[in-house]
């Protein structure tokens, strides 16, 4: 198997995707992603980032693999967790405290901070829309992070999620309010499923 094969095989692997950080991984040189690029056997979408001609490019997983602390919540969450009916315009990402967000990623991305403590509270491992393996936080986490975010979202999906996390699914009581004493509302979090159940 040549460069070229090997290169497709690993975007073959990740939806059509393939990285410069995955080449380099396996040891093969940059050029080769620029002679595929030249020969049409790859597009070139970003800096860093190919995609095989024949597939589309799925940003959440590319996201998270150039920003690998960046978890996605809030309004992605709740999407991917199907609580909301409304594709985020934007992807809703929470990042550690201190963490260096590029103008690149806030540009394309509603970012949200957390303690470095919570970062990995309530982290589950999911599919983006395309099937890709990517990080979010779990629907437990994502009502608290809906709750503690009220005033930074759309009313209506605020709403609409708080019905639908109520309707879908059977929260584990334990986990969602062990998390809402950690991010500090638990008390507001008793008063909405007080009117919603």
């Amino acid at each position: 198997m040549n460069y070229s094969e090997k290169i497709k095989a690993i975007a073959q692997g990740q939806s059509g995707t393939v990285l410069s950080s995955d080449v380099d991984e396996q040891g093969i040189a940059r050029i080769y992603l620029s002679r595929m690029v030249e020969a049409g056997t790859l597009q070139r979408i970003g800096a860093g980032v190919y995609v095989l001609p024949d597939f589309l490019e799925d940003e959440m997983f590319i996201l998270q693999r150039k920003y690998p602390a960046a978890i996605f919540s809030h309004e992605t969450a709740l999407f991917l967790h199907e609580c909301s009916d409304r594709a985020p315009l934007v992807h809703s990402i929470t990042v550690p405290s201190g963490y260096k967000v590029t103008r690149s990623l806030a540009e394309k991305s509603k970012v949200y901070y957390i303690r470095n403590e919570f970062h990995s509270l309530g982290l589950i491992e999911g599919n983006s829309a395309m099937g890709n393996s990517i990080h979010l936080y779990d629907v437990e986490r994502s009502l608290c992070d809906l709750i503690r975010s009220k005033n930074r979202m759309d009313i209506q999906v605020f709403s609409d999620a708080l019905k639908q996390i109520t309707k879908r699914y059977t929260l584990d009581s334990m986990r969602l309010f062990d998390y809402a004493r950690a991010l500090k509302v638990e008390k507001i979090l008793h008063t909405y499923l007080e009117v919603l159940i």
